[in-house]
């Protein structure tokens, strides 16, 4: 990515442009990003790359616990500062960052950045219309807020767990219920909502982002039909959880699946006709007595073509049949590379930005970046002197990496 020119503080050359210029409909917001792991960063990486000006701050030596930094894709997009705030130096440069900021992110356990001298009261002390965002899996209160978790014990404590599987065990959703749409998603949100209220009101407040609290949310309807007598509190027995022979997964006869889910009457019409079933299948769609022999009978004959072949028997079809892809194949997928759903950054694919805006379009910004690598250069553009971030330097309350220094 091309850089300005350097910028020198003591010794040491630093340049200002980590990132890409700002281009989305939330640029002018800024943003300080305490590093953090899974929903606290990705919630940081939607932000920048909808154009606000975030700036990650990590520990002095910080970095990702699961991949090497530089891989680490949800630290795309925008510079990372190192500061020890252990020290009072560092806590002194978190808190004048946080005079200028609208949205402070943090997602350490609770009581963590009361400790440090950095919670919710100092910081709207500096700052009374500072948005201080916090996510955790527990939340702020209750019994377990001070224990560890992850996200499927999030999604085993909320019901969402043992709804989701075969009928003899849960089986795991990756992470992406209680983590990245129950934790992050939900921040992101309490995030905005809190920006626009503050729009009118001139103050800002905390967001208490719980991935416990978002889970649970998000399996409202699943909760109303179980309260409406319209769902059994048992997996693979109802319409949405496999339970549905029309609503599932089959191997076919190269051992790859289909998705098939063809819930309206219509498209299970096209899903029967398609499979040549018309007429041959006992009972009606909704029959459950007869879901046993759908479900057989709908596998003989998905288990007679592979994956591909039935993919092109369904092309145009409303049957609501597709392919279930490989990580490796959806970014070339003819629709998915329409859209440019996908992007390639340093020769890997990986999502772009979401959602699309017609006249403020967002972007992924640039490459993931080290801890510390653009601390001198970014600090600089929130208001140090070189003088300043010499001192700082000089006393370990901040740190910038040697790679980018050279």
């Amino acid at each position: 990515m091309p850089r300005s020119a350097p910028i020198r503080v003591g010794s040491l050359r630093c340049y200002c442009a980590p990132v890409q210029p700002p281009s989305g409909p939330l640029t002018g917001i800024r943003i300080v990003e305490l590093s953090g792991l899974g929903p606290g960063p990705y919630a940081g990486m939607l932000l920048a790359e909808l154009g606000a000006d975030v700036l990650r701050v990590d520990r002095p030596g910080g970095g990702s616990l699961v991949v090497r930094p530089e891989n680490d894709v949800l630290n795309r997009s925008r510079p990372c500062a190192a500061v020890d705030l252990k020290s009072p130096g560092g806590r002194a440069v978190l808190l004048r960052l946080v005079e200028s900021a609208d949205v402070l992110i943090e997602g350490l356990r609770p009581g963590v950045t009361e400790r440090l001298g950095i919670g919710p009261d100092e910081c709207l002390a500096r700052n009374p219309r500072l948005v201080y965002a916090r996510m955790t899996g527990w939340g702020q209160q209750g019994p377990l807020a001070p224990r560890a978790g992850h996200d499927i014990n999030y999604l085993g404590l909320t019901g969402a767990l043992h709804a989701i599987g075969t009928a003899e065990k849960p089986v795991v959703p990756l992470n992406i219920g209680a983590d990245f749409g129950g934790g992050a998603m939900f921040l992101v949100v309490g995030i905005l909502a809190a920006l626009l209220e503050r729009a009118t009101s001139g103050h800002g407040q905390v967001v208490d982002a719980a991935m416990v609290d978002g889970a649970s949310s998000l399996a409202t309807m699943i909760y109303g039909l179980l309260g409406a007598g319209l769902w059994q509190d048992r997996r693979a027995s109802n319409l949405l959880d496999g339970g549905a022979p029309f609503y599932d997964t089959y191997p076919c006869a190269d051992g790859r699946h289909v998705a098939v889910g063809a819930l309206e009457p219509q498209f299970y019409a096209a899903l029967l006709e398609g499979l040549g079933l018309t007429g041959e299948l006992p009972g009606r769609q909704h029959d459950v007595e007869h879901w046993p022999e759908h479900r057989r009978r709908i596998a003989e004959v998905l288990a007679t073509r592979t994956r591909d072949e039935w993919t092109a028997v369904f092309e145009g079809s409303d049957a609501c049949l597709t392919p279930v892809l490989g990580l490796t194949e959806a970014p070339a997928h003819p629709h998915l590379a329409a859209r440019g759903t996908f992007v390639e950054q340093d020769g890997r694919m990986q999502p772009g930005p979401a959602p699309r805006f017609s006249r403020t379009p967002g972007a992924v910004r640039g490459r993931p970046r080290l801890p510390g690598q653009d601390t001198l250069a970014a600090l600089g553009e929130w208001g140090f002197s070189a003088e300043e971030l010499e001192r700082l330097r000089q006393a370990g309350a901040i740190a910038q990496t040697e790679e980018e220094t050279r």
